[in-house]
């Protein structure tokens, strides 16, 4: 995330009269959705770099996959600020990217998936606390969105769409999997690439937006679902994601974009510094300018891939297209997601 932000400023695109950073969202905000008990967990956990068998027990804080880490509460509180910001700073319409949030995995009492504070959720309530009524959440993370999907399963003013890879953990999501109707999901195969996103896209995604005419959107753009994340197997390229970004922004009257998963830092750091430009109107340049380049070529990456990383991480922003196949699962899954679709919510203007 810092290098998404150093990636911006480098290439011109940080204006500071319309740069905010981050708050941090208060006990009281995170209470909103997360249990006081759990809220206080965390920040005892990180005040004290340690948690009771009891408390790794009760809230998978330091279990599970959940380490405890040095800003283990204050980090997440700052998405959560951010993402709560962005739905107030939208109450009249526009548009906020927050690439820092997008932690979709966070239960009400309990860390998940290194996911502490589900700040998706906490924006989507601000927004219905400032009085809005018909919301589509539409989520493009390699991981299924379970968290936002579970914390809207009986609220009709929530539709939450959730475009994720088969069989990856944490295993929800199925096609079958509606929380009461007001949920899709679209579980796709191994391999998954542009052509196939594009059909998504074209079939599923714009097609619930038009037949739901939500009064906004928010968009979690994980890039753990690009090619080259070690945590995922699908293949799409991030002109996948700018394609996406730029159909939901065309046809959103208030649109919030996060981040979200994302594990090789060159690819993740491109991708949001690309999403930022297209919400931005900026011209993506050919070959990066020399600060900007300098920022990736400072990146340091411990896998494999990281030992030799690929001219072009650091000299562009765009990757090559990875066209492919249209295969008959994704095509179904598609097509499940109209079936039987709530009729659109009235509106009720906000004040």
């Amino acid at each position: 995330m810092p290098a998404t932000l150093d990636l911006i400023r480098a290439l011109g695109w940080l204006d500071p009269a319309r740069y905010l950073d981050s708050p941090r969202a208060t006990p009281a905000q995170l209470a909103r959705y997360h249990t006081p008990e759990y809220v206080a967990a965390l920040q005892r956990a990180e005040a004290e770099q340690a948690a009771s068998a009891e408390i790794r027990e009760r809230h998978h804080i330091g279990a599970h996959d959940n380490p405890i880490y040095g800003e283990v509460y204050r980090r997440p509180a700052t998405s959560a600020g951010g993402a709560i910001l962005a739905a107030r700073l939208t109450r009249g319409g526009g548009i906020v990217h927050v690439p820092g949030a997008g932690t979709h995995h966070a239960m009400p009492d309990r860390a998940s998936g290194f996911c502490y504070i589900n700040d998706p959720v906490l924006g989507l309530l601000e927004w219905l606390d400032l009085g809005l009524t018909n919301i589509l959440y539409v989520d493009i993370d390699a991981h299924h969105g379970d968290g936002v999907e579970y914390a809207f399963r009986d609220d009709p003013r929530v539709f939450t769409l959730s475009v994720h890879e088969a069989g990856r953990w944490p295993f929800t999501g199925r096609i079958e999997d509606r929380a009461g109707g007001r949920a899709r999901n679209i579980p796709v195969p191994q391999g998954f690439n542009d052509t196939e996103m594009e059909h998504v896209l074209q079939t599923a995604i714009l097609p619930i937006l038009r037949h739901l005419r939500p009064q906004a959107v928010m968009l979690q753009c994980g890039a753990d679902a690009l090619e080259e994340d070690p945590l995922a197997r699908l293949s799409l390229s991030n002109d996948a994601h700018r394609a996406v970004v730029r159909a939901l922004l065309a046809e959103s009257p208030r649109l919030i974009v996060t981040g979200g998963g994302g594990y090789n830092p060159w690819t993740v750091a491109r991708c949001w510094a690309l999403v930022w430009g297209v919400l931005d109107g900026r011209q993506v340049p050919e070959r990066l300018p020399p600060a900007a380049e300098a920022v990736l070529r400072a990146l340091e990456w411990q896998r494999a891939a990281g030992r030799n990383p690929p001219e072009h991480w650091f000299t562009t922003l765009l990757d090559t297209p990875r066209p492919g196949p249209l295969r008959a699962e994704v095509v179904a899954a598609c097509d499940a997601t109209l079936e039987g679709l709530p009729e659109p919510a009235m509106p009720v203007p906000a004040d």
